[in-house]
């Protein structure tokens, strides 16, 4: 005689102990001693283990998949609010229950818990120091660590944003922390929309963030003069590469022997923008020695970087890095201890202006958009034309570089 599957609907004969076509379990025992195996389940439905080292009331567990990883495995958790059973077959009704109601679970999940399953994947695409400043803004947010994402209201960023003890550049980074987490909750189906994104910052804080931010300065004549003089002080040639080429800091540690072109004379990077991305940049005369130098020790140690963090082949400085070691070459030289990481790009389009570098150029070397249609869309500017461009900037009588 033939019954109805309730869960799949297929007709099975009514002496099978579980459905051959879904693994629905029809009857509670069986009559061997010797239970036979359950069907597997299918991909991505869930997990049921029992656990046998201990003697519990509910043994069998059910772990239910929320994503995939990397290198395509699910990523699973404990079935929530229960994820321990008595029986099989009450962990299976559990499983079943869960699918047919795919948000239950979401009720319950924290943003801690968004966090921790978004952070990997977005530390391997960002910087060190990028990585630690989002620790540092998660921190901030440890109001909300607890509650549940979809708890998160438009009332509730808003009343962090006001009540938040922090700085406004932390609060500013939280903000912007919590624009992504949401984000990805968004991706995950676990909200229906990001109420981060519809808060501004209030304009207090902006106010007080404006107020907080210093503006880049440039290396006097009198300053370049020194770094040209104690060329054997660590990094300074870093800095002067920076100072004749423009890039950003993060852009500069980044650069790999196969971005230098030295049979052309240029180098190829960037980041940021989709105007600074993968852009080239012709190498000053001045600096040719320095990048010259550094590429044969970076391929003596066996790294892919141009300047590898303390020898190590496998990572490049980063951003702390280098702002500790400007931090040292201004208390060595005695030069204004305003001067920030920065400051070496403020110090090319400067020098850029000053020797009238056409201003499309420069906006090519440094990676910023061109408006104007016919320049950026219909003109064809090449490598030799921006290298003839660059070479306006004069070299100073006591710069040591040779060619």
């Amino acid at each position: 005689m033939l019954i109805t599957c309730p869960e799949c609907s297929a007709n099975v004969s009514d002496k099978a102990y579980q459905c051959p076509h879904c693994g629905y379990p029809l009857k509670s025992t069986k009559p061997h001693s010797r239970p036979s195996k359950r069907m597997r389940l299918p991909n991505g439905f869930g997990q049921i283990s029992e656990i046998k080292s201990r003697n519990l009331r509910n043994p069998f567990r059910v772990l239910i998949t929320v994503g995939m990883n990397e290198n395509g495995r699910p990523i699973v958790e404990p079935l929530r609010p229960k994820a321990y059973f008595p029986t099989y077959n009450d962990a299976y009704a559990a499983l079943v229950e869960q699918h047919k109601n795919p948000y239950s679970i979401n009720e319950a999940i924290t943003l801690e818990e968004v966090y921790e399953r978004w952070l990997p994947s977005y530390e391997k695409e960002v910087s060190l120091s990028t990585a630690k400043v989002t620790k540092m803004a998660w921190i901030a947010l440890s109001s909300m660590h607890k509650m549940p994402v979809r708890a998160i209201k438009p009332v509730t960023v808003r009343e962090f944003l006001l009540n938040s003890k922090d700085s406004p550049a932390v609060v500013s980074k939280a903000k912007i922390l919590l624009n992504l987490i949401l984000d990805y909750a968004m991706e995950s189906d676990i909200v229906d929309r990001n109420c981060s994104r519809v808060i501004k910052l209030p304009k207090t804080i902006q106010a007080q963030k404006q107020k907080e931010h210093k503006s880049h300065i440039s290396y006097t004549d009198d300053e370049m003069k020194l770094l040209w003089q104690h060329t054997e002080i660590p990094f300074v040639d870093l800095l002067l590469i920076q100072c004749y080429s423009g890039w950003r800091p993060g852009e500069l540690v980044a650069l790999e022997l196969e971005n230098i072109n030295l049979k052309e004379n240029y180098m190829t990077g960037g980041s940021k923008t989709e105007a600074g991305i993968n852009r080239q940049v012709p190498i000053h005369h001045a600096i040719r020695p320095f990048i010259v130098a550094e590429y044969k020790l970076a391929q003596a140690v066996g790294s892919k970087y141009l300047f590898p963090y303390r020898g190590d082949p496998n990572r490049h400085i980063d951003y702390d890095h280098y702002k500790f070691a400007l931090e040292e070459i201004v208390k060595k030289l005695n030069i204004n201890p305003e001067h920030r990481p920065h400051d070496g790009r403020k110090h090319f389009v400067t020098q850029c202006k000053r020797y009238k570098v056409d201003e499309y150029a420069i906006k090519y070397m440094v990676g910023h958009t061109i408006k104007d249609l016919t320049e950026s869309v219909y003109t064809d500017r090449d490598i030799h034309w921006l290298k003839s461009e660059i070479e306006k900037i004069k070299v100073p009588v006591f710069c040591t570089s040779k060619v």
